[in-house]
């Protein structure tokens, strides 16, 4: 269930970064919305935001993954989202919206027997989507019943799939975000392709009044700050271990991984959104609840916005972030302590954490290094007599800096 609100949102602008190009997945002959688009555009490299672990602890860092789609029905309703595909000649039909401010007024390619969010007899949010492949025009409505020759609807949109534009500011669609569905569904064609190519949505239950690009639309009255604006993305964390996953469900993490989810709805916690199709395992997806809130991290993608009213990302080679230590090299007397210094450059994120011999704040062996960089020898020359202590970046952890520490014992 959602809170529609209709006020102007309040943009919030994080930090800046780059990013590689992107590549546009597609659906038929047409790509489901164009390759430089912000849905479509890795954020594996992007800074974390100062919010990020607030965010977190809002929507609960204990909680697991719920894939919200699958196959079959649950308590007498179909599982995940349907959609049609249909040509040119699909008759369009008129849609009485209870929101005609906010919606396009159609006429919609969309069929009478379209499939409904949760099938026909549903009492939910009952979705309906329809893609015109010769066209590329994606329609979508929210609480959608099909009429003699026309639709009831609280809300619609029509997207062109080959355009960047965004809605209206300040205007709904059939998401609450002012966001279109179908870019952001796990489709099982996806799975079958062994890649997923585009940002996943998901929802949470406690919004703030706020939107963040490319969202065009809030629906709360919440105001503090520890709640995530519609819009926000999050990734699932570089170094997460997938390896113990299906091969079906390491798909789904590793674009988690790349190209992260977008908050479109509120609704459940971390319930992710995709497709309903008979072929999904159930329970194999149900694994995916082991992956928890805190292993998802919040990302800054304010600098790869080119325009306000589009979603097109900026595009570019990676930043090369670079990392440096100083001193470069020191000795220490056991039980003393010697403080570092890492710079950043390159990145809006300078945060580092800290290492000795590999091991994050080290250990009694090798010696321990605080959050700030200060080092402390261990009681005895440790083997070899020289550690390494490392300094890595928090925004790209493949890039990091050493200093070389010789422990003595006078």
């Amino acid at each position: 269930m959602r809170c529609l609100y209709y006020l102007a949102g309040i943009p919030i602008l994080l930090g800046l970064s780059s990013v590689v190009s992107a590549q546009a997945p597609s659906l038929g002959s047409c790509p489901v919305l164009p390759a430089d688009n912000i849905w479509n555009t890795p954020i594996d490299q992007l800074p974390v935001s100062p919010n990020s672990s607030t965010y977190v602890n809002t929507i609960g860092p204990g909680v697991g993954v719920h894939p919200d789609f699958g196959s079959g029905s649950w308590a007498g309703e179909d599982i995940g989202m349907p959609y049609v595909t249909v040509p040119a000649t699909q008759i369009k039909y008129p849609v009485s919206f209870f929101y005609p401010t906010e919606s396009d007024p159609g006429p919609y390619a969309v069929p009478l027997n379209a499939p409904i969010q949760g099938g026909s007899a549903s009492t939910g949010d009952r979705h309906v989507i329809s893609i015109d492949v010769d066209h590329c025009i994606l329609y979508e409505m929210y609480a959608a019943y099909p009429q003699a020759a026309s639709w009831q609807a609280v809300s619609g949109a029509i997207y062109n799939l080959l355009s960047n534009n965004l809605r209206v500011a300040s205007w709904t669609s059939a998401t609450a975000a002012g966001l279109p569905m179908f870019p952001g569904l796990v489709r099982y064609d996806e799975i079958l392709a062994g890649e997923i190519r585009h940002a996943l949505e998901f929802t949470v239950p406690q919004t703030q009044q706020a939107y963040v690009w490319p969202a065009r639309h809030f629906a709360s009255p919440l105001t503090g700050a520890q709640y995530p604006p519609m819009g926000v993305r999050f990734r699932l964390r570089a170094n997460f271990d997938i390896s113990g996953f299906s091969p079906t469900n390491q798909i789904i993490l590793r674009a988690l991984k790349k190209y992260g989810m977008m908050i479109i709805d509120n609704g459940a916690q971390w319930f992710i959104s995709g497709t309903h199709d008979a072929r999904w395992d159930n329970a194999d997806l149900h694994n995916l609840g082991a992956v928890h809130g805190s292993d998802f991290e919040v990302v800054d993608v304010s600098g790869l916005m080119i325009a306000p009213d589009s979603g097109q990302a900026r595009q570019s080679t990676t930043v090369n972030v670079t990392v440096t230590v100083t001193p470069a090299s020191a000795l220490v007397r056991i039980n003393r302590t010697r403080a570092f210094t890492a710079t950043v450059q390159n990145t809006s994120n300078t945060a580092v954490t800290w290492k000795v011999n590999g091991i994050t704040g080290g250990n009694s062996t090798v010696g321990f290094i605080s959050s700030l960089g200060t080092y402390k020898a261990p009681s005895a020359v440790p083997p070899g007599a020289v550690v390494t202590v490392s300094a890595v970046s928090v925004s790209d952890p493949t890039k990091s800096a050493d200093a070389l520490v010789t422990v003595v014992r006078r």
